[in-house]
């Protein structure tokens, strides 16, 4: 297949920040011997350092035809619920970067199958690991939240959200039961850090 769409989100089980889908178009008849060895380095962003994954997000955007990032907010994931964002959200990011595309682009996703999307394809259990165009989103998507969550952090310092970007820590905890949630928290989640709150 030359063409091949992959995509992958980041955020799916934080308490706090928004959910971030991303897709990676790539052209295979295009990508050089160079770019080859890029794309086998590639792997779940989150078995990669922070300054792997930075270093590696230019050259995803240098080697890929085209690069789509959707995001939802957590009042929308507490409106729709974390399921059909996530699917959504995925959807939107693979119609994105395959709209005008002419000829048949493969598309692949992390584990689920996405409905009503018009193209064909796969969802792969644990791609992220082993399809160099689901890891290339899964980088994409991973520094685009992370950066997004460590600019928050200058927004509410309270919350450490430089070093925990939204997960659950004990820091986290510790600062939700002493300063409440931000605007940021998903407050839909059945969390251990939520039940001493009036929520």
């Amino acid at each position: 297949m030359r063409l091949l769409a992959g995509a992958d989100e980041a955020g799916r089980g934080s308490l706090a920040g928004p959910l971030v889908a991303a897709a990676v178009l790539f052209d295979y008849e295009r990508v050089g011997a160079a770019e080859q060895g890029l794309l086998q380095a590639l792997n779940d962003s989150k078995q990669h350092t922070h300054d792997a994954r930075e270093a590696l997000y230019p050259s995803v955007l240098r080697v890929a035809e085209r690069v789509t990032v959707v995001s939802r907010c957590a009042r929308g994931i507490d409106t729709v619920g974390l399921h059909k964002t996530n699917l959504a959200a995925l959807r939107e990011a693979l119609q994105r970067v395959t709209a005008g595309v002419a000829g048949e682009v493969l598309c692949v996703v992390d584990g689920f199958a996405l409905p009503d999307f018009g193209r064909p394809q796969r969802a792969i259990i644990d791609g992220d690991a082993t399809s160099a165009a689901i890891a290339a989103a899964s980088i994409v998507a991973k520094v685009t939240r992370d950066r997004y969550m460590r600019h928050a952090d200058t927004v509410y310092p309270d919350w450490c959200f430089a070093d925990n970007v939204g997960y659950t820590t004990p820091e986290h905890r510790a600062a939700i039961q002493c300063h409440g949630v931000t605007p940021l928290h998903r407050l839909s989640f059945q969390s251990l850090a939520y039940q001493q709150l009036a929520l």
